[in-house]
């Protein structure tokens, strides 16, 4: 089974800086593209970063390009977002995603299906 366990959410004012990450359990992660999504009250669970096996193609939202940054290490099985320049309206709960392996392109980031998925950490971020 696929496992993934995010940490490193709370509570910080506009301006600061949180790194979430996420720890993967199975065999494949290396080959495995992997995803952070937010959901926000009332909104719908948007994908804002996105990384390929390799580290070789990435993809983010406009709303976080420029303050976020998405990276892994595939020896430690973990996938990180740092997160700079925090704003109210980064607040929301923060998932990591998987997708199971298969053919990829630099599009299948944003347009492939994420097939597992953490419980979620909460960011929340004051003015």
């Amino acid at each position: 089974q696929v496992q993934l366990v995010e940490s490193g959410g709370g509570s910080v004012q506009a301006g600061g800086s949180l790194r979430l990450s996420c720890v993967a359990s199975g065999p494949t992660f290396s080959v495995s593209t992997m995803g952070w999504f937010r959901q926000a009250p009332g909104k719908e669970r948007e994908l804002i970063a996105a990384i390929s096996g390799s580290s070789a193609f990435d993809h983010y939202a406009d709303s976080v390009k420029g303050r976020f940054a998405i990276s892994r290490d595939n020896a430690k099985k973990t996938v990180f977002l740092q997160m700079n320049s925090l704003i109210p309206e980064d607040t929301a709960v923060y998932y990591c995603a998987a997708q199971k392996p298969g053919q990829f392109s630099a599009g299948s980031l944003s347009r492939a299906p994420y097939d597992f998925w953490g419980r979620g950490t909460q960011v929340t971020v004051s003015s």
